[in-house]
């Protein structure tokens, strides 16, 4: 056989790190890399075959031994266990998509299916971090004001009226990248809730003409707050509402809107510093 690619792995392992009264639970996966197994693929050889029920067990045998606090540093300790005790494994890919519990109190969480945290990271045989990016994904972002859509290309076709002040709602999902993947895992890497501040703080004062326009805004300022990153991008859709056919009267406070035609406009960006 020539020109394959081979991967497998373990998916959505749940991990909940309880340390008192903080909480670090995520979903963990990882993906093991390189041709050393292609055996098991050619030949039906299973020899050289970490089972992924081992890969599980040794996920959660690691996590309960992890002191750490951040899920960069899970993944990486992580990894680092696995190709230490499997030298086979030419290389790993592990990410985690950080379960969404809200603290109430000191020792009450509450669970939400909403935005939270990603982080992926790479390393090959011997341990060294050669890819990492981390995200927020999954917002549902909605402003009352504050946002417009106007001058934009008409033709035949077009029948969107052109809107100066709009209630803005949109799906958004955030992601950067390090300049330097070891440093995105060491004790001073940009925290995912520390973007997540700058992205909202943008949405809520940032006066745009366009998503676009927003997105842009967002990627500036997350550049301009974060000097170890190198690239930021966005991938967004237009959920904004309709306004309700004769419901804009003479108050421009008083408005109402409905949900728009189920069909959704996409923005991306990706900005490079």
């Amino acid at each position: 056989m020539t020109g394959a690619h081979i991967s497998y792995g373990k998916l959505s392992v749940p991990v909940h790190l309880v340390r008192g009264e903080r909480l670090l639970a995520a979903d963990v996966s990882m993906e093991v890399l390189g041709q050393g197994f292609l055996a098991a693929y050619t030949e039906g050889d299973n020899s050289g075959v970490v089972a992924t029920d081992t890969m599980k067990n040794v996920i959660l045998r690691r996590a309960h031994e992890y002191e750490g606090e951040t899920l960069e540093g899970l993944l990486v300790d992580l990894g680092r266990g696995f190709l230490s005790t499997y030298p086979e494994m030419e290389g790993l890919r592990l990410w985690a998509e950080e379960q969404p519990w809200i603290p109430e109190s000191g020792k009450v969480f509450r669970r939400v299916d909403g935005d939270h945290a990603v982080v992926r990271v790479e390393l090959a045989q011997g341990g060294g971090v050669v890819a990492h990016d981390a995200g927020w994904v999954g917002l549902r972002l909605l402003k009352t004001t504050g946002s417009a859509f106007t001058k934009f290309a008409r033709d035949d076709d077009t029948t969107l009226p052109e809107r100066a002040d709009r209630p803005l709602h949109i799906h958004l999902d955030v992601r950067w990248r390090h300049e330097d993947p070891e440093a995105a895992v060491a004790a001073g890497h940009v925290a995912p809730r520390d973007v997540l501040a700058v992205v909202l703080e943008t949405f809520d004062t940032f006066v745009s003409e366009s998503i676009q326009h927003l997105v842009h805004e967002m990627g500036l300022r997350v550049l301009s707050a974060f000097p170890a990153l190198t690239q930021v991008s966005f991938r967004g859709e237009n959920h904004t509402y309709d306004p309700v056919p004769g419901a804009a009267e003479a108050d421009p406070l008083r408005k109402t809107y409905t949900s728009p035609f189920p069909a959704w406009g996409l923005i991306t960006l990706v900005l490079d510093r």
